[in-house]
């Protein structure tokens, strides 16, 4: 199998993960930039996030390819914890990127950033990102009921978390 290796995001990213973050078949949390331009306004602050230790945002790289992104948002009341999420180009899914992503993201949490807990959120009826979660060994914890948007509706997620 070939592995999954993670970059920081760069500007250059915006038009690959603005088409990634479209596709109608994204239909999970959906995070849709309305545009290039706003893409690479996000992209632009990621080196402050890391800066002030807020967040850490990777892309994900399978086969020299661009194939999704994925990050770890640290609590900022709680700067021991850490929230992991990711998405992935259609064409890359049932390969496992995801969870190889999770798995780096989750040493660079505990090894270089010093946290004892990340969670992973995830809408109940997405069964591919529970099966990721559980693949890495994270434990359901429950559903939280009304706890995160989707872009139009809040909506209920089940909460999985690690520790160490």
């Amino acid at each position: 199998m070939k592995k999954v290796e993670l970059r920081y995001q760069r500007v250059s990213d915006a038009a690959k993960f603005f088409k990634i973050l479209n596709n109608p078949n994204f239909t999970w949390f959906r995070v849709c930039p309305e545009s290039i331009e706003a893409e690479k306004e996000f992209l632009r602050q990621n080196r402050q996030k890391r800066k002030e230790k807020r967040e850490f945002n990777y892309a994900v790289i399978y086969d020299g390819k661009l194939a999704g992104g994925c990050g770890l948002r640290i609590d900022q009341f709680r700067k021991f914890q850490g929230e992991i999420g990711y998405f992935i180009d259609e064409q890359y899914w049932g390969l496992g990127l995801a969870s190889q992503a999770v798995r780096l993201l989750e040493k660079i949490g505990f090894e270089e950033l010093g946290l004892v807990r990340i969670e992973i959120l995830m809408h109940p009826e997405n069964t591919a990102s529970e099966k990721v979660a559980i693949k890495c060994g994270y434990i359901k914890e429950g559903t939280m009921r009304k706890a995160v948007t989707n872009g139009e509706e809040i909506c209920d997620c089940h909460l999985y978390a690690k520790t160490i």
